[in-house]
């Protein structure tokens, strides 16, 4: 099939990859609901020499930087409670988490989670955190610039490989809330 976007030598609807996914995004998909059919999500082989963002654009194409978006988890600290939540912005912005990110969670304190604990949460490999298939319960907090994309490339979970999803899935996904000043 053709990408929706960009110029990728392999496309295939994500049902129809979940064997390319790790599991828990490839359950994500799996058990997919909401407006958009799960056939509309497409995976995106790539070479994962190539998945940091500014190396990836330059190798599959400019255009991509403004349709690309980051996922990256924060940890919200209020007393001996702490919450994990999911980031996601475009990537031409950075997350922000001393202010919009810290108010939504109601913590004293947020920053980005260190890499073990991304990693060791969400069971996805650093540098392709993914919104899909995150654990149950965890606040998805999406920028509205990315909500209102087409497609929005995002990744698998994986450094290998990419999924190419209509930006208004993100904002149907459990646990999401589209916050305008995420993304600054």
């Amino acid at each position: 099939m053709r990408p929706p976007i960009g110029h990728f030598d392999t496309a295939t609807p994500a049902p129809d990859a979940l064997g390319e996914l790790i599991h828990p995004v490839a359950e994500a998909v799996r058990h997919w609901s909401g407006s958009v059919p799960a056939d509309q999500i497409v995976y995106v082989d790539t070479d994962p020499q190539w998945a940091d963002t500014a190396v990836f654009v330059e190798h599959y194409g400019q255009e991509l930087l403004e349709q690309s978006a980051n996922c990256v988890v924060v940890v919200g600290k209020r007393g001996g409670e702490t919450t994990l939540a999911a980031c996601l912005v475009l990537s031409t912005t950075r997350v922000d988490v001393n202010g919009v990110v810290r108010r939504q969670l109601g913590a004293r304190k947020a920053s980005f989670a260190s890499m073990d604990t991304a990693t060791g949460e969400t069971g996805m490999e650093y540098g392709g955190i993914t919104p899909i298939g995150l654990p149950d319960g965890w606040p998805v907090l999406v920028d509205p610039a990315v909500a209102d994309l087409p497609y929005v490339l995002v990744g698998s979970g994986r450094r290998r490989g990419k999924l190419l999803v209509p930006g208004k899935a993100f904002a149907e996904l459990p646990g999401a809330v589209v916050l305008e000043g995420l993304g600054v």
